[in-house]
């Protein structure tokens, strides 16, 4: 099969899906792509064999040859494999053992009123302040990385220097940066590890330490690991939920004059909004057919969840914003064994965010064209630079 496209496609607005990507999706589920690192792969769009392949066994991110392997970008934690080829299902089980305990929703319900009052300050400030703002500095950065660190037991006063390094981990375009940034992130765990040995708190990051068979590398590594991924795709859903509700003005008043459409709220903000293409990386660990196509073992596999929560097939007319859908089908989280464990997190700050910021600023409306948004191209969450607001 010829090479189809080289990703990202390009996006009309941040909101809407790229036309080339819809274009794959409307041609057929698999496609052969480069990525942006020149790299061949194989790109999947179809919301149900994305959902199957997101559980598939032989399909994984660890590399039995790393360093020939396929790349997405050039960030050193996400750009390319992750992990041992040989241990990888051990060790991931044995990291989602240490993890889930502290991320099951039942744990997590008494953080709501913490998540709630945060948000609440927040606002306070924001209102205090005039009739305008950027909802993304004022609001959608620092709730999360608030949260995070209450949940962790990180210091909120080190937030500029671990945001620094977390964004220069991710980054998709400087290897250099990426590398830096990451090995940066990891010492500062080590030293708040030796902290909390010393002087252990109530939090997630304690109860790592406290736990048997756990070393201090490790868990320097899984708690830097959930200070990346528990505010930077958080900080992504809050701007783009909010820009998705104002451009669609029905749909921020219906969720204003009635908090109740909150979850069904919380779940198309999770599915609507467009992407560039790209999705969730596998690498082939054996041979495989993907619908009727061979992927050769070791081949990159993108399973794109953004096309797929696209798919008109499971969402009819599924580029309008509709925030009374029925129950989410969207694959945003992912699917399966590699369930994202901090979904649980995600929807509670979504649902506080958007329950307050409607009620208490029903008339709240955007200061900018849509157009005019910027969305950040070098960084592997992506999201708005800023997002200017009035009421």
């Amino acid at each position: 099969m010829d090479v189809a496209a080289q990703l990202p496609f390009e996006q009309a607005g941040p909101l809407e899906m790229a036309p080339e990507l819809r274009e794959l999706r409307d041609r057929g589920p698999v496609h052969r792509v480069r990525t942006e690192t020149g790299d061949e792969a194989w790109l999947v769009t179809e919301h149900d064999l994305v959902r199957r392949l997101l559980d598939d066994e032989r399909l994984g991110r660890a590399h039995r040859e790393p360093e020939t392997a396929a790349r997405t970008g050039e960030s050193a934690l996400f750009g390319g494999p992750l992990g041992n080829f040989d241990t990888e299902h051990t060790d991931h089980a044995r990291m989602r053992s240490l993890l889930q305990p502290h991320f099951a929703p039942k744990h997590l319900r008494g953080l709501r009123p913490k998540v709630r009052a945060l948000t609440n300050e927040l606002l306070d400030q924001m209102s205090s302040r005039g009739d305008s703002a950027d909802l993304h500095t004022a609001l959608a950065v620092p709730l999360p990385i608030l949260v995070i660190c209450e949940l962790l037991g990180v210091p909120y006063e080190d937030r500029d220097r671990f945001r620094a390094w977390t964004a220069g981990a991710a980054n998709t375009r400087d290897r250099a940066v990426s590398e830096r940034g990451l090995g940066e992130l990891f010492e500062y765990g080590r030293k708040l590890v030796a902290r909390k040995r010393n002087k252990p708190g109530d939090d997630v990051l304690s109860r790592l330490c406290a736990t048997e068979g756990v070393s201090d590398e490790e868990a320097a590594g899984l708690s830097m690991a959930l200070l990346f991924a528990g505010h930077e795709t958080t900080v992504v859903h809050i701007g783009l939920g909010a820009l998705l509700l104002l451009a669609n003005p029905d749909q921020w008043r219906a969720l204003a004059d009635d908090p109740g459409l909150v979850g069904g709220a919380v779940e198309e903000i999770l599915r609507a909004p467009g992407k560039g293409g790209g999705g969730i990386p596998r690498y082939a660990c054996t041979d495989l057919d993907i619908d009727g196509i061979t992927v050769r073992a070791g081949e990159l596999v993108l399973l794109d969840n953004g096309a797929a929560n696209h798919d008109p097939a499971v969402f009819p007319d599924p580029d309008r914003a509709d925030i009374t859908r029925p129950a989410a089908k969207h694959l945003t989280f992912g699917h399966g064994a590699r369930y994202c464990i901090g979904a649980p997190l995600a929807r509670i700050e979504l649902q506080e965010v958007f329950t307050l910021l409607t009620s208490r600023f029903p008339g709240l409306r955007l200061a900018t064209d849509v157009e005019e948004l910027r969305l950040r191209r070098d960084v592997l969450s992506g999201g708005l630079a800023e997002l200017p607001v009035r009421w």
